[in-house]
């Protein structure tokens, strides 16, 4: 009976866990998208359903974004920290086990008879010599985790461990945002360079056809001005978009670890970079097992309320074991042998009496820690809220802005072909084709602007929902 007793209370005592139950904080958003943008938030594909290889239809931007999964250095060191978050998880796991050590010792002591008090021995010269061998097992130190603190300390590693990897998959995404943002950048500099010096070999033509009309007396000293005007314009901003494009292309080598290696297949337009599967927003709800950022957020609110456990065991008495079995003998041949056995069992206990406070300080700093995860929490869940419902308006009012600005353009194109042939029937002058000039060039240059954003912006809302297969 009182065995049975001890077996029944140590195996509650097992099963003691003093930390908080883990539980998800109530949703600290609203439970659906705007409707005014939001749409059919169930129609296209889960963006966890679609691999980023899938997801982009330019080969050269796939191209980029593998090599940046291959060769980056933020994330080489992000994998890096896995490692060390996992070994760190079997250090502290490795606790909850006894650890046993195996011995072997031999000895040869001599020993003068003088330091020894043994009757008879006299005062002469003599010595002892003594021979010891031993072999044994051991046990030291193994904590009889009756209050969970050893467990608890586990669980807060191996949630450490998880978040870390949440964090290495939340890197990647961000890797791939950023490669595909900054290699937009690039083609958007690249369309509106084309753009610009088209529009300077234009000014061009038209300064020297100035030029023989001044010359001429066809016309006046200021219509040639406001033509030589023109052509600078256009020139500055070739210079500047040539500065933009260089800038780009060198962030992009550094995402993708250094040179882009290799041939790389033609680029898309900016116009069809758009072509990728439509995506289904889901609910906020998703979220909370779509995102990698709030699932590692929820992991450290494990490991916080763990700890919180930890601290609270530590108001209890400690009780570890230590242990040992092996042989001992004198001579080698007798070594392994029933009447050369040695062992020793010894419980240890510790109990916390007067330690000025440290323990009740242990106590709430842990739980303010675990105050601060949750905070973390709810405010990564807004966070990702607030990125998606940003990128689905963006989804939706970027594509009206485009098609109105396609339009606008159009309607300036015209302006500016009238303007010129009025200004040669003689009709307008040089002053009207100036502002018509102006105004299309900044339209056309705005339409590759709006072009870019549309594509960035679809890239954010497949990063936003969680993204998919991450391989290189």
């Amino acid at each position: 009976m009182r065995k049975a007793f001890a077996l029944t209370l140590a195996g509650l005592l097992a099963g003691c866990n003093l930390a908080p139950p883990h539980t998800r904080p109530a949703l600290p958003t609203a439970t659906d998208f705007p409707a005014e943008f939001a749409g059919d938030v169930t129609l296209g594909k889960r963006a966890s359903e679609i691999g980023w290889r899938d997801f982009f239809a330019d080969q050269q931007l796939e191209s980029l974004v593998s090599q940046a999964l291959a060769r980056n250095r933020d994330l080489a060191v992000a994998v890096a920290q896995i490692e060390e978050a996992r070994g760190l998880y079997r250090i502290q796991a490795a606790d909850r086990l006894p650890t046993l050590g195996a011995t072997g010792d031999a000895t040869r002591t001599r020993t003068p008879l003088g330091t020894v008090a043994i009757p008879g021995a006299g005062d002469g010269g003599g010595s002892i010599t003594q021979n010891r061998y031993s072999v044994g097992v051991g046990v030291s130190s193994f904590e009889l985790d009756f209050w969970g603190r050893v467990r608890n300390l586990s669980e807060a590693a191996r949630s450490q461990y998880l978040a870390t990897v949440e964090a290495e998959r939340a890197f990647r995404l961000t890797l791939v945002r950023d490669v595909a943002s900054t290699y937009f950048a690039s083609r958007e500099a690249a369309e509106r360079i084309a753009l610009a010096e088209a529009t300077v070999k234009s000014r061009q033509d038209g300064l020297r056809i100035a030029q023989r009309r001044l010359d001429a007396g066809v016309t006046s000293a200021l219509d040639y001005r406001q033509s030589e005007t023109l052509l600078t314009t256009a020139e500055t901003e070739l210079a500047a978009l040539r500065l933009t494009r260089a800038q780009s292309d060198n962030f992009l080598a550094v995402l993708t670890g250094g040179p882009v290696t290799g041939p790389l297949p033609a680029p898309l337009p900016l116009a069809q970079q758009t072509q990728s599967p439509t995506l289904a927003a889901g609910l906020p709800s998703d979220l909370m097992v779509a995102r990698p950022d709030v699932l590692g957020a929820e992991e450290q609110l494990r490991a916080a309320r763990a700890n919180i456990g930890a601290a609270r065991a530590a108001f209890f008495p400690t009780i570890s074991l230590t242990g040992s079995f092996g042989f001992a003998s004198p001579t080698l041949k007798n070594l392994i042998d029933t009447s050369s056995e040695s062992w020793s069992f010894g419980p240890s206990i510790s109990l916390p009496i007067f330690d000025w406070g440290r323990t009740k300080g242990n106590l709430a700093v842990a739980r303010a820690r675990g105050d601060i995860a949750v905070a973390t929490y709810e405010r990564t869940v807004q966070g990702a809220f607030r990125e998606v419902a940003d990128a689905l308006a963006g989804r939706q009012y970027l594509a009206e802005q485009v098609s109105a600005q396609e339009r606008g353009t159009l309607a300036t194109r015209r302006i500016a072909d009238l303007a010129r042939t009025r200004y040669r029937e003689g009709v307008a002058g040089y002053l009207e084709v100036l502002d018509a000039e102006r105004n299309l060039f900044a339209a056309e240059q705005a339409l590759i602007q709006l072009r870019r954003a549309q594509a960035d912006n679809l890239v954010t809302l497949y990063v936003a929902l969680g993204g998919g297969v991450l391989e290189r």
